[in-house]
C-alpha cells in the first residue's frame, strides 16, 4: 500500500492505494507544534493497516512555518573577508520605487554572528588567497560562547570550487561534532552572492528544527507499526528520502503546495488537457499555478514575504512557481481601521478554528459566511455547529457595522475572499499573457470546488474539473510524484565562443552526481531519467530564460536549435526577440527523475441509476445575484458516469461542496471527476 500525507494550516490529510488500485481518503485536524501526531491520527482514522504500508510520502508545513514564525535556531555566518554584510546590504529592489512604506529586509543573522575568514577565489574558481585555517577555529570558539546551534558557509565563488567551503566544513565538524553546519555548495550552485548568502542561512537555521521532526515522525511511524520505504515531498514537484531532506531542508519550503500542482499537470495529462490552471484553498491559504502545455514552471527566483512593502527575502532552490496568498476557510473576517471590510491574511487555523467548529473561536471566518449562506451544511461538520452562534459573530462583527443583514454581510465576506482569490489568479494568468479562456481550472482543497465556479466565470474560464478526493488533491499529487533532484551549475559561456566537449564533461559531472545520489536512495541506474534545460538570455541581460534543451552530446547544428528555441521563448515572456543579438549560456540545469510505479486511476463501475438517487435533500442557498434560491444538494458518491446535473445545485462529500449556479451545468466522467460547464461562451 502507498500512502500520502500533507499536513496543512488546518487539516492533515491522507490518501492511499493498495495493490488493488483502490483509492481512499481521510482528513484530521492539524496538531501545532506536535505536526506528527496529526499524521499519526489520521492514519489511525483511516482505518488501514499499518503494517500493511510499503510506501509513505510526506509534505509538510515545519520548514515554512520555522521560517515566517521566526522559530528557528541561533545560526552564525562564515563568509569571505569584505562579505560581511552581504546580507545587510541585499538587493536595491523595491517591490515599488514610489511607496513611502517600503520596509528594508531585517537579517536572520546579528552582525554579530557574521564572522569573516581570510580566503579568495577568483569567478573562474582559481584560488588567490587561501583559507586562513586559525580564523575558522577562533570562529568556532566564538560561536560556542554565543550558544550558537547552527553555523552556515558561505565563501565567494564557491559554487565553480567548493574547496575552501568543504575544508570548512570539516574543520568545524572536527572541533564541534554536535553543531549543525551548511555549505552553500551542498544547497545551490548557481551564483549571485546575495541569493546564494540567504538560501545558505535558511538552510542552517531551519536544519536542526527539520532533523528534529522527522526523527520524532519516524519514531512515531516506527512505534504504530509503520516499516515503509519513506519519502518526503520537495518544493521542485519530486519526493526524495528522509535522511536527504534532512541535510537540505529548505528544498521542503513549499512541500505540501507544490503537489498538488503536480497532481493537476498529471490529471491534466489524463484527461487530455494540457492547459490549465491549478487552484487549491485550504484552511489558511490559497494557492494557485500555471501549467502551460502540460509544463509545470519551475523557478529558483522564489522569495518568502514579499508584498507591497517588502522585497522579501531570495531562496535558491527550485520551486514549482506558486502564488500563494492568505486567504482559506479560516481566513478571519473583520472591519480594518478604515471602516472596509478585510478577509484573511490572519486565520482562525486549526485551534480554535471558525466560529462553527465551537472551539472557542469569536471571528466570523469564510467557513462561518459558507454556512449562513447555505453552501455549507451543519452536518458535515465534524463538530456540533450552533448556528445562531455563528450568524451572532457575523452580525456583531460585521453586518451591525454595516446596517444590514446578516445573509448580506455573510455573502459579503465571501465576495470579498473572492475578490482577493480572483486577483491572484489574474496575476499568474492574464499578468503574464495568458488568455484564461485558452485554460481549465482544475479547483481543490477543501475550499476550491466551493470558490471556483464564481472565480471560473467571472475570469472567463469555461471549464471546472472537481478532481476526485479533490479536498486532499494534493496528497494525491504526492501519490503520483517520482523522486526528484535538480542540480543547477553556473557556466557562463557564449553561444558562439563555446567549447563543446568541456560543456559535455559538465552534462557529465551533473549526470554523475545525480546517479550517485540516487544510488543511496535505492534507485538503480535503469530507472532514472533525466531532462536538461539551460538558462540563457543576450549578451548584457541581467536574467535569464529556461530553454529545454536536447539530452543528447550537442553538436554546432544543436547550438543553432537551441538559440533558435531562446529567441522563441524570450518572445513569450518579454514580448520582443533580438535575433541579430549573441546569445549566452548562464546555468546547466539538471532534472534526474528515480521513476516509480504509480497508481492507475480506476474508472466508476456503470450503473442504471438516475441522477435523482443521488438527492440528498433541497434546501434554500442564498446566491450572488439572485437571492435566496431552492437549491437542490446532491450525494457526490452517488453520482455515475455521464450523469448531467443543472445548476441551481450543490454536490456534497465529506469535506468539500461544489456550488453550481443557476447559469452552470455538472456532468460526471468515467473516472468519478466533475465536470462543470461555467457558463463562459
Amino acid at each position: 500500500m502507498r500512502v500520502a500525507t500533507d499536513i496543512g494550516g488546518t487539516f492533515t490529510d491522507l490518501v492511499y492505494v493498495n495493490d488493488q488500485g483502490k483509492i481512499d481518503m481521510a482528513k484530521s485536524h492539524t496538531t501545532p507544534p506536535n505536526f506528527e501526531n496529526g499524521v499519526i491520527n489520521v492514519i489511525n482514522e483511516s482505518g488501514i493497516d499499518p503494517e500493511s504500508i510499503d510506501t509513505f510520502i510526506h509534505g509538510t508545513t515545519v520548514i515554512i512555518n520555522a521560517l515566517t514564525e521566526r522559530k528557528g535556531v541561533k545560526t552564525g555566518l562564515l563568509t569571505t573577508k569584505g562579505f560581511r554584510d552581504v546580507l545587510e546590504i541585499a538587493r536595491g529592489n523595491r517591490p515599488d520605487l514610489y511607496n513611502v512604506r517600503y520596509e528594508k529586509p531585517v537579517p536572520f543573522i546579528d552582525r554579530h554572528l557574521r564572522y569573516e575568514v581570510n580566503e579568495r577565489l577568483n569567478y573562474q574558481g582559481e584560488v588567490i588567497s587561501p583559507l586562513d585555517e586559525n580564523q575558522v577555529k577562533a570562529a568556532v570558539d566564538y560561536f560556542k560562547k554565543e550558544n550558537v546551534e547552527a553555523i552556515a558557509v558561505c565563501y565567494l565563488h564557491a559554487y565553480i570550487n567548493p574547496e575552501h567551503e568543504q575544508k570548512t566544513a570539516d574543520i568545524i565538524q572536527q572541533l564541534w561534532p554536535e553543531v549543525s553546519v551548511t555549505a552553500s555548495h551542498e544547497v545551490t550552485k548557481e551564483w549571485r552572492e546575495y541569493e546564494r548568502t540567504s538560501t545558505t542561512v535558511f538552510n542552517s537555521y531551519v536544519k536542526p528544527i527539520a532533523a528534529e521532526y522527522i526523527n520524532k515522525l519516524y519514531g512515531k511511524l516506527n512505534h504504530n507499526h509503520v516499516n515503509s520505504n519513506n519519502y518526503i515531498m520537495q518544493s521542485n514537484g519530486g519526493t526524495t528520502t528522509f535522511s536527504h531532506a534532512k541535510e537540505t531542508p529548505i528544498n521542503m519550503v513549499e512541500s505540501g503546495p507544490v503537489a498538488g500542482i503536480y497532481g493537476a499537470a498529471v490529471l491534466g495529462e489524463i484527461l487530455g488537457e494540457d492547459n490549465i490552471i491549478a487552484f487549491d484553498i485550504g484552511g489558511t491559504t490559497a494557492k494557485c499555478s500555471l501549467i502551460n502545455q502540460g509544463e509545470v514552471k519551475i523557478t529558483t527566483d522564489y522569495f518568502i514575504e514579499k508584498d507591497d512593502r517588502h522585497a522579501g527575502y531570495p531562496i535558491k532552490v527550485p520551486v514549482v512557481d506558486i502564488l500563494e496568498i492568505g486567504n482559506g476557510g479560516g481566513s478571519i473576517a473583520k472591519i480594518d481601521d478604515t471602516g472596509s471590510l478585510k478577509v484573511g491574511p490572519q486565520s482562525a487555523g486549526a485551534m480554535p478554528g471558525p466560529v462553527a467548529y465551537g472551539q472557542g473561536g469569536i471571528e466570523p471566518t469564510t467557513t462561518d459566511a459558507n454556512l449562513v449562506t447555505g453552501r455549507l451544511s451543519k452536518d458535515n461538520f465534524d463538530y456540533d455547529v450552533d448556528i445562531d452562534k455563528v450568524k451572532a459573530a457575523i452580525d456583531k462583527n460585521i453586518a451591525k457595522h454595516y446596517g444590514t443583514s446578516v445573509e448580506n454581510a455573510a455573502l459579503g465576506i465571501i465576495r470579498m475572499a473572492n475578490a482577493n482569490m480572483l486577483n491572484a489568479l489574474k496575476l499568474i494568468s492574464i499578468r503574464k499573457g495568458h488568455d484564461p479562456r485558452d485554460f481549465t481550472l482544475i479547483a481543490f482543497g477543501g475550499g476550491g470546488s466551493m470558490h471556483a465556479p464564481a472565480l471560473a466565470k467571472e475570469l472567463g474560464v469555461k471549464k471546472v474539473i472537481v478532481p476526485v478526493a479533490s479536498s486532499v488533491f494534493s496528497a494525491w499529487g504526492m501519490l503520483m510524484t517520482d523522486l526528484r533532484h535538480d542540480d543547477i551549475q553556473t557556466h557562463i559561456k557564449r553561444v558562439n565562443n563555446i567549447d563543446l566537449s568541456i560543456l559535455e564533461n559538465e552534462w557529465g559531472i551533473l549526470e554523475s552526481r545525480a546517479l550517485e545520489q540516487f544510488k543511496t536512495e535505492g534507485i538503480d541506474k535503469g530507472r532514472v531519467l533525466f531532462s536538461r534545460f539551460a538558462d540563457m538570455r543576450y549578451l548584457g541581460q541581467e536574467h535569464t530564460v529556461k530553454v529545454p534543451v536536447p539530452n543528447v552530446a550537442w553538436t554546432k547544428a544543436t547550438l543553432t536549435e537551441i538559440t533558435e528555441r531562446f529567441h522563441e521563448l524570450h518572445e513569450k515572456n518579454y514580448t520582443f526577440k533580438l535575433p541579430d543579438t549573441q546569445a549566452e549560456i548562464v546555468n546547466l540545469h539538471l532534472t534526474a527523475f528515480g521513476t516509480v510505479e504509480k497508481p492507475k486511476l480506476q474508472k466508476l463501475a456503470t450503473s442504471n441509476e438516475s441522477v435523482k438517487s443521488a438527492i440528498k435533500a433541497t434546501r434554500p442557498v442564498f446566491y450572488e445575484e439572485d437571492g435566496w434560491l431552492d437549491t437542490t444538494i446532491y450525494q457526490r458518491e452517488r453520482l455515475v458516469p455521464d450523469a448531467m446535473i443543472e445548476g441551481p445545485a450543490i454536490v456534497e462529500e465529506p469535506s468539500a461542496s461544489t456550488v453550481i449556479y443557476p447559469d452552470q451545468s455538472l456532468t460526471v466522467d468515467e473516472y468519478g471527476n466533475l465536470i462543470i460547464d461555467t457558463g463562459v461562451k
